[in-house]
């Protein structure tokens, strides 16, 4: 694996630690966008050969991923008049502990697969630790919208196990997972709104309060 892809799937590991040991929305939302903007470079990091699919791939992916999806995250913590993430299920500290953890479990099942040809070890490790992480996101905070970044953290995770078959993986199939993508952080803006306009919160434990 070329040292520039070596060097942008540590960016994106960074960027999943910077998710876990934050409490500030903002900085979620800034280390999300940076690691968008990773996995579009990755593409063209991790390619011997160009080609306007894997271009379109790179640009598509750094303009949904590091840039709209941001900006809709940034303008619903805005609406919402919130800034951080106060009431985690369990601590910070704790969570990089157990994101230290993914990247252990990561590398040792990246080790034990039959990765296809071309599919370095490191680049499913980070896969999988993305995966976890991102899960771990999803369950452990409160906020709607750092929920939200938790999910695009497990999608990263899977984007990523899809550049191992890149160059086997049909475009409008990877177009579709940005299109599944968009779709989802567009209803959890609606829910997020919804939360907050009712409830003058943005937790999501307040959605066991909604009803008709």
């Amino acid at each position: 694996m070329r040292a520039a892809a070596e060097l942008l799937l540590v960016l994106v590991v960074l960027a999943d630690f910077m998710i876990l040991g934050t409490s500030r929305l903002t900085t979620c939302i800034r280390a999300i966008a940076f690691q968008g903007l990773m996995l579009g470079l990755l593409p063209i990091a991790l390619t011997q050969h160009w080609s306007l699919r894997i271009a379109g791939l790179a640009l598509g992916s750094i303009v949904v991923k590091s840039l709209i999806l941001p900006w809709l995250l940034k303008r619903a913590i805005r609406e919402a008049a919130v800034r951080r993430e106060v009431e985690p299920r369990i601590g910070f500290s704790l969570s990089l502990v157990l994101g230290v953890v993914a990247v252990a479990i990561g590398f040792g099942v990246a080790q034990r697969l039959p990765l296809p040809e071309g599919a370095g070890e490191l680049l499913v490790a980070v896969a999988l630790a993305t995966v976890i992480m991102g899960f771990l996101t999803i369950t452990t905070r409160a906020k709607a919208v750092t929920q939200v970044v938790g999910y695009l953290m497990l999608e990263n995770g899977i984007y990523l196990f899809g550049l191992t078959s890149a160059d086997r993986v049909p475009f409008l199939v990877e177009i579709g997972v940005l299109l599944d993508v968009f779709v989802g952080v567009f209803i959890m803006g609606i829910v997020v709104f919804h939360i907050n306009r009712e409830f003058d919160s943005i937790s999501s434990a307040r959605l066991t309060e909604l009803h008709d």
